[in-house]
């Protein structure tokens, strides 16, 4: 029997755990963590996301105390989306100095200097309608929102964001984006591109934790989840356009998105694991049917396999409390 068997056994290398740690190919650390945060104005309250359990709207009065908590347990960077109560057809709250943006970033820079603040840009929070900038004939006016995307860019450098994160996925908006901060003296601020941004329906939990009120669907100018080479295309572009990072969204279902974008790019690769991913995982183990903490970090681990050398998600928190 031992004449015929395989001389290679891989099971070798199991058989301990430190065996196994010790040819890992791939790691899982706060560094690689990014968390997206929800900040709500105009209230003293935290109010739990009922679609998201375990996650909460902050005040944005105990937002430095919040920022300075995460920072305790370890977290390196955060994403601060708004949720605010003076939302118009433009979004124009968002490209006020004092706005909710700004605010954010600056409450954060200042409770926790080191943390990475990289703050959504966008105005789906902001606008009455929902969508994601200026509304032209039922759908969104690019030009005129890639325009407006840089003015809050700008606004938020200004602040004191780490990096800037554009997530509107409009045309252009990169390009638009990096002339508006190099213009107003941001040359060394980078820019995060929401490059690959699925029409997906993953998204749902996060409309009713962010408070959009969206009327209709953004089909228009996010991407159709049938299509892996436009996906590839969508993210070389904004590469093009002058990008630091790159980014996927959804992450687990686009992982075979992921991998082409890692083959054909050398830049820093983003997973943002969003809130219906997050959602299933956690209604999934309420039931009992799975084991939360193991189908989190397989999960998250698919993506760092898959090539992202960050990840967005809302299991930070818990990942870094159970010392990942």
């Amino acid at each position: 029997m031992s004449a015929q068997f395989p001389q290679a056994r891989l099971r070798r290398l199991r058989s301990s755990d430190a065996l196994r740690t010790l040819v890992r190919e791939n790691s899982l650390r706060a560094e690689h963590l990014v968390y997206p945060i929800f900040v709500e104005e105009d209230t003293d309250e935290y109010t739990p996301i009922e679609g998201m359990p375990g996650q909460y709207r902050i005040p944005e009065s105990k937002l430095g105390e919040e920022a300075q908590r995460l920072a305790a347990l370890g977290l390196k960077s955060i994403m601060p989306f708004g949720i605010s109560h003076h939302k118009d057809e433009t979004g124009s709250d968002a490209l006020r100095e004092d706005g909710m943006v700004s605010r954010m970033v600056r409450i954060i820079k200042a409770a926790v200097p080191d943390m990475v603040v990289i703050p959504d840009i966008c105005f789906c929070e902001y606008t009455s309608h929902g969508h994601c900038g200026i509304l032209k004939d039922g759908t969104v006016d690019n030009d005129r929102t890639i325009k407006n995307l840089g003015v809050q860019a700008v606004q938020a450098a200004k602040a004191g964001a780490d990096i800037i994160a554009p997530s509107a996925a409009q045309d252009g908006q990169v390009l638009a984006i990096r002339a508006a901060l190099d213009e107003a003296g941001f040359t060394e601020t980078p820019i995060m591109a929401y490059s690959t941004k699925f029409a997906s329906a993953l998204y749902g939990p996060f409309r009713e934790a962010a408070g959009t009120e969206l009327k209709g669907d953004r089909k228009t100018y996010q991407m159709d989840p049938m299509n892996r080479r436009e996906a590839l295309r969508e993210s070389l572009a904004d590469e093009a356009e002058g990008a630091d990072f790159l980014m996927v969204k959804p992450a687990l279902a686009y992982l075979d998105v992921m991998a082409d974008i890692r083959r054909n790019s050398l830049l820093p690769l983003v997973a943002y694991q969003v809130s219906g991913e997050y959602a299933m995982i956690k209604f999934a183990a309420q039931q009992g049917v799975i084991d939360e903490s193991a189908v989190v970090r397989e999960t998250l681990g698919s993506m760092r396999r898959a090539g992202a050398d960050l990840i967005m998600t809302y299991f930070a928190p818990q990942l870094l409390e159970e010392g990942l």
